[in-house]
């Protein structure tokens, strides 16, 4: 692993501005690069438990408070508002256990370590193989691959043309936009939990747990509760909490300007923060999705908290002018058309550009 490589490699961040893949006006010579850059978001990478434990209740609650409404509430309007805020909340209590797995908040808590098996149970998540395929991602980020373990695959143009048809098959599927909508199902229940359970049963126990969770609890659900406690309490949250959670990780890696490295320049820091967009939000959603949108930030360090990663964008120049991308309509379309790096072209393309 290349984790302090200092090779030049593909430019880190500084070198584009708001307009995707434009150059940036302020000049790069000053800027730190390397193991310069990694040490000095250092400053921002230690844990307020006190804070860390406020964000952990108050979301936990938010979560609690609106999953009973979404059940008990008497108009189902408003169990469907509880509903769609249960999704969100929900996403943000799964960027509070992603960081617990990165040791960035609540380290050592017996607690909090509790807390956040549970929430993986419920997400399907479970820690053994979460911790696995995420540490894998930010291992190998920026990295060509023809497998998914931990993230999306990525094929260039000439990996795509040399595939065989049961490759580029499971390619297609792999990266498909109906694979991200019910993502609940395919990457969450199939990827994380069937597939690692099934490689190592004994490692990978919780899979097994997480999935048991679900295939008895959803019945159960059903036949004491009835049609619309299934339909708010589960059906609607969790396959929302799904699609919104895997578009959020494929736009970090899959959008309009992105940079790919070549096999012999990669290096983890500057593929960290090159291969990463900040994904550009309101406040509020900023709240929901715990600050993930300032994900060339916890690449290039993980252990950065959530709640400081505005603060080290903010205050370093060189993390200030990344690649961005939106949830506006034309922002994931574009980047959902995208799928084969074209190195001649050094650009993601879609499947009708190699074919026109």
């Amino acid at each position: 692993m290349q984790v302090l490589s200092s090779s030049p490699a593909i430019p880190l961040p500084g070198l584009h501005n708001s307009r995707q893949g434009a150059p940036a006006s302020a000049p790069t010579d000053s800027l730190r690069t390397g193991r310069d850059l990694l040490r000095a978001t250092e400053r921002y990478a230690f844990d307020s438990r006190g804070r860390s434990w406020m964000h952990l209740i108050t979301t936990v609650s938010l979560l609690v408070g609106a999953l009973v409404v979404a059940g008990a509430a008497p108009w189902w309007p408003v169990q469907l508002a509880a509903s769609i805020l249960a999704t969100l909340v929900f996403v943000r209590a799964f960027i509070l256990f992603h960081d617990f797995m990165h040791g960035s908040i609540l380290t050592g808590s017996r607690i909090a370590e509790g807390i956040f098996f549970v929430l993986g149970m419920v997400l399907m998540t479970p820690p053994n193989a979460w911790r696995y395929g995420h540490n894998y991602h930010h291992k190998h980020v920026g990295k060509r691959s023809e497998a998914s373990t931990g993230s999306f695959p990525l094929m260039t143009t000439d990996m795509w043309r040399r595939a065989s048809k049961g490759d580029r098959l499971f390619y297609r599927v792999a990266r498909h936009p109906l694979t991200i909508v019910f993502a609940s199902l395919t990457v969450f229940a199939y990827s994380i939990c069937v597939t690692n359970f099934v490689k190592d049963p004994r490692k990978y126990w919780d899979s097994a747990a997480a999935l048991l969770c679900h295939l008895i609890g959803v019945p159960l659900l059903a036949i004491y509760g009835g049609f619309e406690p299934l339909l708010f309490l589960y059906l609607i949250p969790f396959v929302s909490t799904g699609a919104l959670g895997a578009y959020l990780f494929y736009s970090q890696h899959n959008f309009v300007g992105m940079q790919v490295p070549e096999e012999d320049e990669w290096d983890y820091l500057s593929a960290s923060v090159a291969t990463s967009s900040y994904l550009e939000t309101g406040a509020l959603l900023r709240f929901f999705t715990g600050n993930i949108g300032f994900h060339h930030v916890h690449h290039l360090n993980a252990q950065i908290p959530f709640y400081r990663l505005p603060q080290a964008m903010a205050e370093m120049p060189e993390l200030q002018n990344p690649i961005r991308t939106t949830l506006r309509p034309r922002d994931v379309i574009g980047n959902l058309r995208l799928k084969l790096w074209d190195k001649s072209r050094r650009e993601m393309v879609t499947f009708g550009d190699i074919t026109n």
